[in-house]
């Protein structure tokens, strides 16, 4: 269909264009009658040819631009349309005023068209090539927008086959760590070791059920973190300590699901576990404008062997971040005094 009469708005654009036409060739033109006649005789006459125009759209598209061994076809197609268009339109300027004259014969019309016979004809053709351009310009617009929105599309698949494929990645590594945890408690407690296992199967319900979500509300990535640090806290007992302090309304912002699952493992597994004493993990979330910050804190032992970079789990966040909200800086990373604090920054987006 053709997209100015597709849209409602676009076709009262159109015509009302046209109309301003018909204003000019009236006041042009109107030396052979008075304004009303002349008015009366070029307005409809407008109106009418408006709608012979948008032929042009089907031609411009059966005939595109672009390949110079085709432009004497192109050319002569649009002449040929043009002088079908511009003889239509003359026809009915004839109709028009035989009409009108023979309503008020005192008009003038007759002769208004007779004078301008001519130049009617003449300037049909070129206002039938003027909507030629137009249409042209049209279909480039309209082509601009098409690979704009495929491109977008592509994109988009292109983020969400890359979350999927990091998924893919950080599940199995803290799985992993889990059940390592698991099979240090089997020799020395088997009780806690079962007690483990019932705590994981319950940790993983809860990660398929909201790991099916693209984002899930930072309270419920809270309650996620909870239920691994009570896994953790079964092998470690009393050495690990948690407090958090979360702004309620951080709370209720939306985040990828297991954002927290990285940071509270490498504090436990990197930080806390290495520690005989054990130690204090502190997390924290709040709103610094239209950022959403969340800050872990917990000890470490400086003479621990060191990694490459800032592990996998880490990384992998970032990565994350950078596919899904655009952050690029959204994960930093500081050591000092024995202390391990990881900040992740991303844009506050809460739930409609």
């Amino acid at each position: 269909m053709h997209p100015i009469l597709a849209h409602g708005r676009s076709l009262a654009v159109y015509l009302l264009l046209w109309q301003i036409v018909g204003l000019l060739l009236a006041a042009a033109f109107r030396d052979e009658a008075s304004w009303t006649a002349s008015a009366a005789f070029y307005l409809p006459l407008c109106f009418f040819y408006a709608f012979v125009c948008l032929s042009a759209w089907y031609l411009c598209r059966a005939f595109p631009l672009g390949e110079a061994s085709r432009t004497l076809r192109v050319a002569s197609m649009h002449a040929a349309g043009a002088l079908i268009a511009s003889a239509v339109w003359t026809v009915f300027a004839a109709a028009w005023a035989t009409g009108l004259d023979a309503f008020d014969a005192t008009l003038g019309v007759w002769e208004l068209y007779l004078a301008e016979q001519l130049v009617l004809f003449v300037l049909g053709l070129l206002l039938f090539w003027l909507a030629v351009a137009a249409h042209y310009l049209l279909i480039a617009i309209q082509a601009s927008r098409d690979a704009e929105t495929r491109a977008v599309a592509l994109d988009l698949l292109a983020r969400e086959a890359e979350l999927r494929a990091l998924r893919a990645q950080i599940d199995p590594h803290f799985i992993f760590n889990s059940l390592h945890s698991i099979s240090a408690l089997t020799a020395s407690d088997p009780a806690a070791a079962r007690r483990m296992c019932l705590l994981l199967a319950d940790f993983l319900r809860e990660t398929l059920r909201l790991g099916a979500h693209n984002r899930i509300t930072l309270d419920d990535e809270l309650a996620l973190a909870d239920r691994f640090l009570e896994i953790e806290q079964v092998r470690l007992g009393p050495r690990l300590q948690v407090t958090r302090d979360a702004d309620p309304r951080a709370r209720r912002c939306l985040v990828p699901p297991l954002l927290l699952q990285p940071l509270v493992e490498n504090a436990v597994v990197h930080g806390i576990g290495q520690l005989v004493e054990g130690g204090l993990i502190r997390l924290t979330a709040n709103l610094e404008g239209a950022a959403l910050m969340i800050t872990l804190e917990n000890p470490c032992d400086p003479d621990r062997p060191r990694t490459r970079g800032v592990g996998l789990g880490l990384t992998l966040l970032q990565q994350r971040l950078i596919a899904q909200c655009g952050a690029s800086d959204g994960v930093r990373v500081e050591e000092a005094d024995g202390r391990y604090r990881v900040e992740v920054r991303m844009p506050a987006v809460t739930a409609a």
